[in-house]
């Protein structure tokens, strides 16, 4: 069956066994392995490494597009495999390795990685190992679920192991569109002028000589664990809902939007959902990961197209979608997270981006990655590239967590990954903060009006007065700043 999928006359004979493809990896190597978000990872290899580490031991460097799944980044941690992760991941056991030191993990903006490589500003790539529904006939890669960094990985890279993924759909062929930006200081303009823009391959264009392996998996992607929408994601999508239908009838926008882009998990899942119920069409997406909500919006009649770097999806949805792919085929593309990414074709479109924080402060700075200042959760993603280029940037968060012991807003972030310079709206599900054209003072007085739990509110509002009367155009008390993080290193809940 496998060999209809490998159509290049020569590479008949460079199938091998995941051990075998395994072997080629050696210590001190840097990897690129293909996978955004639970999606269109490589499967077999990396599980075959981290088995043969268990009596061979070895280090690399992993590079991915962003997290993997099928806990392979678990499996690679806990057989210590892993030196350096550059640049996302999600995953419990990694980020355990990551915060006590074992691992470490380089946290960057997700258009940032390829532009590095591609000008030797870090280590190039030894072997790629990427995952395919196909290989045409000029020994050109077919991606499955996701393109993420897996094409520059695949043309960077000294040698490249193809896996052969049979219970990827074949229905995804022509789903993806490969274009690589020329090379600094004389790059030309990257084409891409709306989210229908087709610019490059439908495939990754690769030197045949450079795949010296070829291993047949068949192996399922890992299904999303995105939860339905609950009161307060509905709430928190209605408060976008309202200020949207203002922008609209202010004639800043239509009811056509501008296109959309959505962050990866179950609030940003459940406000996308909320656009399903409201006088919004025609809308048009431009992301990076295309969640259930994608397609739940197709059916709506609201979204009439999507492009992005990967789908990842709930079970159930993703069953449907794949047996009914080609209808929604000519609505999607797949495309390198450089370019879904690109700070040009961002600002250029003109999003509307969401996406979600840890935490805010009185004056909208945003906490993306870590909890209590030191330890990382996941990672900056995309987020920082859609922030700073976008129209309009938008956070979205609950305002408490842990059953109220902890308060999303807070005096002062414990850690900046989006200054209030590149934040214009929040929204927790108290209320939403139009933070443009204000000042410090009046950014903080707009933030405690609309989306601070009300159980932290009368906390929060003294400080801010307090903070005000010693003076500064942004007001804080320095020695209680952290108070609320150390409350909660102490104590277990941010309360006094």
């Amino acid at each position: 069956m496998y060999r209809q999928r490998i159509r290049h006359p020569k590479f008949q004979e460079r199938v091998v066994s995941a051990e075998e493809a395994a072997s080629l990896i050696k210590d001190g190597m840097v990897v690129g392995m293909s996978g955004f978000t639970r999606a269109g990872e490589a499967k077999a290899v990396p599980m075959a490494l981290a088995e043969r580490a268990k009596k061979d031991p070895l280090k690399i460097t992993l590079m991915t597009g962003a997290s993997l799944g099928n806990d392979l980044d678990r499996t690679l941690a806990e057989a210590h495999v892993l030196s350096r992760r550059i640049p996302f991941q999600a995953d419990p056991g990694l980020r355990k390795a990551i915060n006590s030191g074992e691992v470490m993990f380089i946290d960057q903006h997700l258009s940032e990685t390829v532009e590095q490589l591609r000008t030797d500003q870090i280590p190039g790539i030894d072997i790629a190992v990427v995952e395919a529904v196909a290989i045409t006939e000029q020994g050109g890669i077919i991606p499955t679920t996701s393109v993420g960094n897996s094409a520059s990985f695949a043309i960077l890279a000294k040698k490249v192991i193809v896996e052969i993924n049979l219970t990827q759909s074949e229905t995804l062929e022509g789903l993806h569109d490969i274009y690589i930006p020329s090379r600094r200081p004389t790059r030309q303009p990257v084409p891409v002028v709306s989210p229908e823009s087709r610019v490059g391959f439908p495939f990754i264009p690769v030197d045949p000589d450079k795949i010296v392996a070829i291993v047949v998996t068949r192996k399922a992607d890992s299904s999303s664990t995105v939860l339905p929408p609950d009161e307060d994601t509905r709430a928190i999508a209605g408060h976008l809902a309202d200020f949207l239908k203002y922008e609209v009838k202010s004639g800043r926008l239509t009811n056509e939007l501008q296109p959309l882009q959505a962050g990866i998990g179950t609030i940003a899942n459940a406000v996308m959902h909320g656009f399903i119920d409201t006088p919004f069409h025609g809308l048009k997406m431009y992301s990076e990961v295309l969640q259930d909500s994608t397609f739940d919006l197709f059916d709506a009649g609201k979204l009439d197209f999507a492009s992005g770097s990967s789908v990842t999806l709930s079970q159930s949805r993703y069953e449907q979608v794949i047996a009914d792919l080609a209808r929604y085929k000519h609505q999607l593309i797949l495309r390198p997270q450089e370019i879904s990414n690109h700070p040009e074709v961002i600002r250029r479109l003109g999003l509307i981006c969401i996406n979600t924080a840890l935490e805010f402060d009185l004056y909208g700075n945003v906490n993306s990655t870590h909890v209590g200042g030191t330890q990382m959760m996941n990672g900056i993603g995309g987020s920082g590239d859609f922030a700073r280029n976008g129209h309009m940037s938008i956070f979205v968060t609950k305002s408490i967590a842990k059953a109220g012991k902890i308060s999303s807003v807070v005096p002062m972030v414990s850690h900046v990954d989006h200054t209030e310079h590149d934040v214009d709206i929040l929204i927790t599900e108290t209320g939403l903060a139009d933070l443009r054209g204000l000042a410090p003072r009046e950014r903080a007085q707009t933030i405690l009006a609309n989306c601070v739990h009300p159980s932290y509110r009368d906390e929060l509002g003294d400080y801010f007065n307090r903070a005000v009367v010693r003076g500064g155009h942004t007001p804080h008390l320095i020695e209680e700043a952290f108070s609320w993080h150390n409350n909660l290193r102490l104590h277990g809940t941010m309360k006094p």
